[in-house]
């Protein structure tokens, strides 16, 4: 919670307009994000016309605009390169004007969002798919097997947690982190339902038709045994290769196991994609030393997972193809 001279021009307009709307000061702070003292200050010094004192602006509001249009037209540059590019439109203003103000339009440097890059084929039948299935009940979706692979490395990047210390400490091994140029890493199968998660598959070598098949075999099975004991369900994969291989349609054909159609590059509507992301921050502070500690540690976590769990992920799937179907087959916040 800043002070009054911390309101950003985003948080000033949300003020002033819920003011004017006659909102209470309590609500108005839940909404602007800021403390109510903060809000009512900014109010009494509006009403009294009390203006910032301080040093004059370098900029005009003009150059704010192009600042802006610079920051939307190039989202991903850093701030040296929208600075130069700023000041080569004729503004004079110093990297940290520049950072401040772009502060208080209400930008942050974030993490982008990952999402599938979908042609407009792919979304058409994101969408027919999604209309086909959205009045599937709980109990439908319940009967369905999700699966999926993902890989795991010992080194987390941008994930790992930060450290404290003190100046001069940089290069203290206490303070590094280990980093290689190709960290282990150890490729993963697993199924889950709403009655929770099945055996896990170590991957040792390239998924082909073959491979897969085995996986099927040696622990899909057991895992359709473990959550549905003698009920009927269906299967859900992705379209690898080798999971739409003619031998592998073959396989599940022999075995009497209807596979779930399901459209191309859509892990947004897959809920153990979710489950594997619960893994990996739960494995964040973990530090294994070589491959065989990572299984081991992945194991532990992925037996932490609860049936409660997997309950409430396949429970979104309603909710999941509501959002395809407003965002016309586009990919979504899942």
């Amino acid at each position: 919670m800043g002070k009054t001279s911390d309101l950003t021009a985003v948080q000033k307009t949300i003020i002033d307009t819920l003011h004017k709307e006659g909102k209470t000061q309590k609500v108005i702070a839940k909404e602007a994000g800021c403390s109510q003292s903060s809000v009512s200050k900014h109010i009494n010094r509006q009403a009294k016309g009390w203006k910032k004192c301080g040093r004059k602006k370098c900029t005009s509001s003009r150059d704010n605009r192009t600042l802006q249009r610079i920051v939307t037209t190039n989202p991903f540059k850093n701030v040296g390169e929208i600075h130069k590019e700023w000041t080569a439109a004729g503004v004079s203003a110093s990297r940290t004007t520049t950072r401040r103000l772009m502060k208080d339009m209400g930008f942050r440097c974030r993490i982008p969002c990952v999402k599938p890059l979908l042609n407009k084929k792919q979304r058409k039948k994101r969408l027919a798919w999604a209309k086909d299935k959205k009045d599937w009940t709980d109990a439908e979706w319940s009967k369905v097997m999700f699966s999926d692979e993902s890989k795991f490395c010992i080194s987390f990047g941008n994930q790992g947690p930060r450290v404290w210390r003190k100046s001069g400490e940089a290069q203290n091994p206490r303070c590094m982190r280990s980093s290689v140029k190709f960290p282990p890493s150890v490729m993963v199968w697993g199924a889950m339902s709403s009655a929770g998660v099945g055996p896990l598959c170590f991957l040792r070598s390239r998924v082909n038709a073959a491979v897969y098949q085995e996986v099927l075999e040696h622990f899909m099975l057991p895992a359709a045994d473990q959550l549905y004991g003698d009920a009927d369900f269906t299967f859900q994969q992705d379209l690898a290769p080798a999971h739409s291989a003619k031998t592998t349609s073959t396989w599940f054909k022999d075995h009497g196991i209807p596979v779930l159609d399901w459209p191309a590059n859509s892990p947004d509507l897959n809920p153990i994609e979710n489950l594997w992301g619960i893994v990996k921050r739960r494995m964040q502070y973990a530090r294994p030393n070589n491959a065989e500690e990572l299984k081991t540690t992945i194991r532990a976590t992925w037996a932490l997972i609860t049936p409660e769990q997997c309950h409430r992920l396949i429970e979104s799937m309603p909710r999941r193809i509501t959002a395809v179907i407003e965002a016309k087959g586009a990919p979504t916040k899942y």
